[in-house]
């Protein structure tokens, strides 16, 4: 692993295989340990320049200490109530980020692709840096319309009754929360490991309070998609509770020339039988760059 300097933060970042640059970026709370590892393999043995990276306030990346976090309570009336919520940053910071990144690699372009989280912080890169961007794959995400995409009400209720995590519990809580919300792939064993190797590696509740901050103050992005012109995936789970398919049907309809790939087995995880068709589906996207940059 290796860091640079971009935005005027530190980014840890990790890089694999040569060909295009392809970007990866992380969901709420994820570390970029977090990305399978077959899936960075079939990317690689598709041709690409893989990078992933820890998003700031996650992982090894810049730790924004001197930002108070939101409370809980807060959070919640937010994102049930609709009440305004000042973020230390927003999604729109994020996607600097990974700009800047890129531009401290001396990369001009990549094909950029996101989950969850990530899936936002694509879709406004795509936005706000339209040039640094190839092509988009947007995964188990939403447009940021408070009307789509949101959590069904039971997902919602659990987490408020979990008690605030500590180092001792945040294993425990994390395999319980993905069991709610992932497919019939779900391993536990798996996550139980993927979660203790995060916790060993950082520990970061506040950053990962402010990282959902940015998502709930962000503006909807809805029509600023429709003025997106690379050709863009949009690849979803019908099984989504966190992250309804409606957020991610919302954003192929939004974006133009856009396909939408629906797995009917898939919640809101990649499930390890479907990542072949995952990394196929975001190569095959990523060679229409070459169309559009013609056209």
């Amino acid at each position: 692993m290796a860091s640079v300097q971009a935005n005027g933060i530190t980014i840890e970042y990790e890089e694999q295989g040569a060909g295009e640059p392809l970007l990866l970026v992380m969901g709420l709370g994820g570390q970029l340990i977090d990305w399978p590892p077959d899936l960075i393999q079939l990317l690689v043995d598709n041709g690409f320049r893989v990078i992933w990276f820890d998003n700031r306030d996650a992982g090894l990346s810049t730790e924004l200490v001197d930002q108070a976090p939101p409370t809980r309570r807060q959070l919640a009336k937010t994102l049930v109530f609709k009440r305004p919520l000042d973020a230390a940053y927003l999604l729109g910071d994020m996607a600097a980020d990974a700009a800047g990144l890129l531009e401290a690699l001396d990369i001009d372009r990549a094909h950029v692709v996101g989950m969850s989280m990530g899936g936002m912080i694509a879709q406004q890169m795509a936005i706000d840096h339209p040039r640094r961007v190839s092509s988009l794959t947007s995964i188990m995400s939403t447009t940021g319309n408070p009307k789509v995409g949101r959590p069904k009400a039971k997902v919602v209720l659990r987490g408020l009754r979990r008690p605030e995590p500590t180092p001792e519990t945040a294993v425990d809580q994390g395999v319980e929360l993905f069991r709610d919300i992932s497919g019939p792939t779900f391993d536990e064993q798996k996550f139980r490991e993927l979660f203790q190797a995060d916790l060993e590696r950082s520990w970061r509740p506040h950053g990962t309070a402010r990282n959902f901050a940015a998502i709930l103050a962000s503006p909807d992005r809805t029509e600023a998609l429709r003025r997106i012109d690379v050709p863009t995936l949009v690849i979803h789970g019908l099984l989504d509770s966190l992250v309804k398919p409606s957020g991610g049907i919302a954003t192929a309809e939004a974006i133009p020339g856009s396909r939408l790939l629906l797995f009917n087995d898939m919640g809101h995880d990649l499930p390890h039988t479907r990542l072949r068709e995952i990394a196929d589906a975001i190569t095959t996207n990523a060679a229409r760059a070459g169309v559009g940059a013609e056209r």
